[in-house]
């Protein structure tokens, strides 16, 4: 089990977005970037909309970012993609054996767990921005 896709989608989109400013970031274009359907980026590029993190004009192939890189996180995208709900990264199994010691107590054992690796994960997330992104990627197609 993963997490959704969407995130490392969104994340290559804003990216191009970026790094294509002069040139046109149709669906078709940043889909042949991601190498997926266009439909699919258009689905992406929505909820990047719907969060203020493009802008996009109808009838009008293109997008600009709304807001500065440094002004972006990774957790900013993460969100945006609906990836996933608050403290729910990781499923627990609903029926687990009551009549069981184990089966009994896993539920209300692992959860704290499961919500304090969230925490980390997003917090991390949230120190990452798209400049460093961009840069990075600046810096590796430099080097090839």
């Amino acid at each position: 089990m993963s997490i959704s896709s969407r995130f490392a989608v969104g994340i290559h989109i804003l990216t191009l977005i970026e790094v294509n400013q002069d040139g046109v970031t149709s669906s078709d274009f940043l889909a042949g970037s991601v190498n997926t359907n266009p439909a699919l980026i258009r689905k992406i590029m929505a909820m990047l909309k719907k969060a203020d993190l493009i802008e996009v004009k109808p009838g009008v192939a293109g997008a600009k970012l709304t807001k500065d890189l440094t002004e972006i996180s990774l957790y900013d995208v993460y969100r945006a993609v609906s990836v996933v709900e608050e403290n729910e990264l990781f499923s627990i199994h609903d029926n687990p054996n009551l009549a069981c010691p184990v089966g009994q107590h896993i539920q209300a054992t692992i959860e704290p767990i499961f919500i304090h690796a969230q925490s980390a994960m997003e917090s991390v997330l949230k120190h990452v921005t798209l400049a460093d992104v961009v840069n990075d990627v600046a810096t590796k197609s430099q080097a090839t």
